[in-house]
């Protein structure tokens, strides 16, 4: 199977406020570039919403995947290991249950490497992603995040 680079970065204007991802898909000489505006979320939900996309993207099963994301968020869950023992739990007490799940079901289709860079920094395609994050959660025809759940 394929070696797959992806890039990641999900940013909300004002934590909740509109907000959007960007992800850069590498693989060989193709490149694609994905993303999306919601209404009303947060930017956990969409640093997180960006992986699931990104995953759900490939159109095969079992290729080596190296996710590059500024989210300690999404990052540390995983590469800890946290996310398999609130999935054993229930994911009682969590929030965005809704997109672990989704996370969990694109995961286990590839082997996945998670990567922890520096947001705002010297990485070009972590800061392409930022771009189209923003770009997204500016642009018109903002979509609904149905799984946000205010506090």
């Amino acid at each position: 199977m394929a070696q797959i680079t992806i890039y990641t970065d999900g940013s909300a204007l004002g934590n909740p406020g509109a907000g959007g991802y960007g992800i850069v898909l590498l693989s060989g000489p193709y490149r694609k570039e994905l993303s999306a505006g919601y209404r009303l979320t947060t930017n956990n939900r969409m640093e997180l919403t960006a992986v699931c996309v990104a995953l759900e993207a490939l159109k095969q099963d079992g290729n080596d995947v190296t996710i590059y994301s500024d989210s300690k968020y999404v990052v540390d869950a995983v590469n800890q290991r946290w996310v398999f023992g609130w999935e054993k739990k229930g994911f009682a007490g969590k929030k965005n249950p809704d997109l672990w799940q989704r996370f969990l079901r694109a995961y286990r289709r590839h082997r996945v490497r998670f990567v922890w860079v520096k947001g705002h920094a010297s990485t070009v395609e972590n800061n392409r992603c930022d771009q189209l994050a923003v770009a997204a959660a500016n642009g018109g025809n903002l979509q609904e995040d149905t799984g946000y759940r205010p506090e």
